[in-house]
C-alpha cells in the first residue's frame, strides 16, 4: 500500500512539473547538452589521464605530457597503450551498476547511462578502429604479433562483437527514459542520442584543435574517438522501432532543465578546451 501511494505521488509530481503525461513530455535540449559535456570530459580524462597515465606510472614510466587527445609517457609499452581502453571498460561497468542503483534522480541516471555508453563505445570502437586501420592504441598493442593479419582480424572481430553487445546494453538501460510503446519511444531515444552524440564530437574536436602534437591527432584521435567511436548513438535508436528491444518495466520523469548541470558543464567545457586542449607538460615537457 505504501509503495503504490509513493509511486502515484511521484508520477503526479513529475507530470505537473513537466506539463503532461510521462509519454508526452520532451527532454530539455540544453540539459542534455550539459550532461553530455560532463560525460565527455570525464570519459576523456579517464582514457588519457587515468588509463594511459596510470599504466605509465605502474610500469615505472615518467609522465611527460597530457592533452585531450594524447598522453606522452617516457616508457611506452603495450600496457601503456592498452591502459586507456582497459580503464574505459572498467569505468563502463562501474557507471552501468551505478545507474541501475539510481532510481530517484533522472538527471544523475542519464549522466551515468551516457557515461557508461561513451566508455563502452570507446573500448569497442578502439578495437575495431585499430583492427581495420592498423592505427591507434591497439595497433600499438598488437604490433609485432605474428601473423600480423590474424592479429588484426581477431581485433576487428572483437571490435564488431563488443560494439554490438554494448549497443544492446545501452538500449536496454535507456528504457527508463522512454515511453514503453509507440513511435514516441524511438523519437525520444533519437533526441537523447543525437544531441549527446554531436555534443561529444564537437567538444572533442574543438579541444583537439589546440593539441600540441599536430592536426593529425584531430583526425585519428579527437574525431575518430568521438564521431567514429560513439557513432552507435547516431543510429542505435532504430532498433527500438521493432521488437528487438522489449519495453522497460518503469519510466522515469522527463529531463527537465537543470541550471546546476548547465553551469557545471559550462565551467568544465572552458577548462577542457582552454587548459587541457593545449596540454599539460610534466618534468619539463614532452618528447
Amino acid at each position: 500500500m505504501t509503495d503504490t501511494t509513493t509511486s502515484a505521488s511521484s508520477t503526479k509530481e513529475g507530470a505537473s512539473v513537466s506539463g503532461g503525461a510521462p509519454g508526452t513530455r520532451t527532454p530539455d535540449t540544453l540539459t542534455i547538452v550539459a550532461l553530455a559535456i560532463v560525460a565527455t570530459v570525464m570519459g576523456d580524462v579517464l582514457h588519457e589521464g587515468v588509463g594511459h597515465g596510470g599504466a605509465c606510472l605502474l610500469t615505472g614510466g615518467h609522465p611527460l605530457a597530457l592533452s585531450t587527445v594524447h598522453f606522452d609517457c617516457g616508457n611506452d609499452s603495450r600496457l601503456v597503450a592498452a591502459g586507456g581502453t582497459i580503464v574505459n571498460l572498467i569505468a563502463g561497468l562501474i557507471f552501468w551498476f551505478a545507474s541501475r542503483l539510481t532510481t530517484r534522480s533522472v538527471h544523475l541516471r542519464y549522466f551515468l547511462w551516457l557515461s557508461m555508453t561513451l566508455n563502452f563505445f570507446a573500448a569497442g570502437g578502439y578495437f575495431l578502429f585499430s583492427g581495420v586501420g592498423n592505427i591507434g592504441d591497439w595497433a600499438d598493442v598488437i604490433r609485432g604479433f605474428q601473423p600480423a593479419w590474424l592479429s588484426r582480424i581477431g581485433l576487428t572481430l572483437t571490435g564488431i562483437g563488443s560494439y554490438g553487445l554494448f549497443m544492446r546494453i545501452a538500449l536496454l538501460e535507456m528504457r527508463p527514459f522512454l515511453p514503453r510503446t509507440g513511435p514516441e519511444r524511438w523519437k525520444r531515444a533519437r533526441k537523447l542520442s543525437l544531441v549527446s552524440y554531436f555534443t561529444d564530437g564537437v567538444l572533442s574536436c574543438i579541444a583537439g584543435l589546440f593539441n600540441p602534437v599536430g592536426m593529425i591527432l584531430i583526425a585519428i584521435s579527437a574525431a575518430a574517438a568521438s564521431f567514429g567511436g560513439a557513432s552507435g548513438l547516431c543510429w542505435m535508436w532504430n532498433w527500438l522501432k521493432g521488437s528487438r528491444i522489449p519495453p522497460g518495466s518503469f519510466e522515469m520523469p522527463a529531463l527537465t532543465q537543470s541550471r546546476g548541470w548547465i553551469l557545471a558543464a559550462g565551467i568544465l567545457a572552458v577548462v577542457f578546451v582552454v587548459v587541457l586542449g593545449p596540454g599539460l607538460k610534466f618534468h619539463g615537457g614532452g618528447k
